[in-house]
């Protein structure tokens, strides 16, 4: 008899419970947000915060739990136990890390709260899915400006001032300096102060530079943690940042088979963030570049004399010669800077004597392909362009340091 009555108590117990279940609801009244503390870049770390407010006119005793994109690194934890007291707000936080460029998805909050008669524990979801962006890293890019130009970077942010070089542009005269070069003697100001004067020009500005992007086949290559297009998204950003800072414009191309972005060349912040927004998801695609249909684009589209900064990357002779040939489309007006990014030093790779076969193979496979390079380079010269042959380690600051030696000679 007593097990028959503890039975039928616990059937009316487990009854109450899943009608409590059943009848417990997440009050409308409880708002429960996600929100990001700055927009997410490639290995930034970026604050993600939950945000409870109760107004209902009793306290409530939460767990709270996020669906964050399981790619993203996780800092700290996302979930949290909380109680918030009525018409009161409470949150938590934790961090992400985002590993590469491109789109994100976040899914709902998990709740877990106390039934109505406190029998259960009941789980709702809250919120709403949410895809994020993840763009390039705007702080690599500048440190990488940074170290490439140094102070002149700097005193051109800080103090507005203009870079000095070689320019056509007359800025002032001064006083004869040993070293300062004969053919910038003011020799009419010399003749009136009876001391030697020198002519001192500031670097042109107002210039057009056009940056290129390949995001072809050879573009899908891994250089540790990333593909080359992804160090070379972050050149080109250095690079736009450098040119603003000049006083110049810049505009951006990507293309493979396809035209797929294209910014006419301005400069402010505003510029910036539309580049930022362009290249955050472009991906490489595993099919041969047109450089014929990229430079004829560039041809109808920019009328201006410009800097054109291709860059890419040459193993075979085909795709040298396709490059090659149409360079044509650019000359004369343009000034083509065509700029090629290595796997790695393959120089150091053929320094050294090879010690067995399997060396003395990869070093034979690494001279053709510096050959190969080398004479696409030269045939670019020959054509009137620039050539630039580079790892991807040193490529922003070496790109940008081509860049400042064009304004200095006054190429353009």
């Amino acid at each position: 008899m007593l097990r028959w009555l503890a039975l039928t108590y616990d059937i009316i117990i487990v009854a109450i419970a899943i009608f409590d279940a059943w009848n417990s609801k997440l009050s409308p009244r409880v708002g429960i947000e996600r929100h990001f503390g700055s927009r997410f870049a490639v290995g930034a770390e970026t604050e993600v915060r939950i945000e409870i407010a109760n107004h209902t006119p009793g306290d409530l005793a939460l767990i709270i739990k996020d669906e964050y994109p399981p790619q993203m690194m996780l800092s700290g934890s996302r979930e949290a136990r909380l109680h918030v007291e009525a018409q009161t707000a409470a949150s938590f936080s934790y961090w992400l890390t985002a590993p590469k460029r491109g789109r994100f998805d976040f899914g709902f909050v998990a709740v877990r709260f106390v039934s109505n008669w406190r029998l259960v524990w009941k789980q709702a979801l809250a919120g709403a899915p949410t895809t994020v962006k993840v763009y390039p890293n705007m702080r690599r890019a500048r440190e990488a400006e940074l170290k490439a130009l140094g102070t002149r970077s700097f005193v051109a942010a800080r103090r507005k001032s203009q870079w000095r070089g070689e320019g056509r542009d007359f800025e002032s005269l001064r006083d004869y300096v040993r070293g300062d070069e004969m053919r910038h003697i003011s020799w009419t100001a010399t003749a009136r102060r009876g001391k030697l004067v020198t002519r001192q020009y500031q670097m042109e500005r107002d210039q057009t530079i056009l940056i290129a992007l390949d995001a072809g086949r050879l573009m899908t290559a891994r250089i540790e943690n990333e593909t080359k297009l992804d160090s070379a998204v972050h050149a080109t950003l250095a690079l736009m940042s450098a040119a603003a800072r000049a006083g110049d414009n810049a505009g951006l191309l990507v293309f493979g088979r396809r035209i797929r972005a294209f910014l006419p060349p301005k400069r402010g912040a505003e510029h910036l963030d539309a580049a930022l927004e362009a290249l955050h998801a472009i991906e490489p695609e595993m099919i041969e570049p047109s450089y014929s249909r990229a430079f004829e684009f560039v041809a109808a589209n920019s009328r201006r004399r410009s800097l054109v900064v291709v860059i890419t990357d040459l193993v075979d002779e085909e795709g040298s010669r396709e490059l090659i040939s149409s360079l044509k489309l650019l000359r004369p007006r343009h000034l083509p800077l065509v700029v090629t990014i290595a796997d790695r030093d393959l120089k150091a790779v053929v320094r050294e004597p090879p010690e067995n076969e399997r060396e003395m193979f990869t070093q034979s496979v690494a001279e053709e392909i510096i050959h190969l390079r080398e004479a696409a380079l030269r045939l670019v010269e020959s054509q009137g362009g620039l050539a630039l042959d580079v790892t991807a380690a040193v490529l922003a600051p070496r790109l940008l340091e081509t860049y400042l030696r064009v304004k200095e000679r006054g190429l353009l």
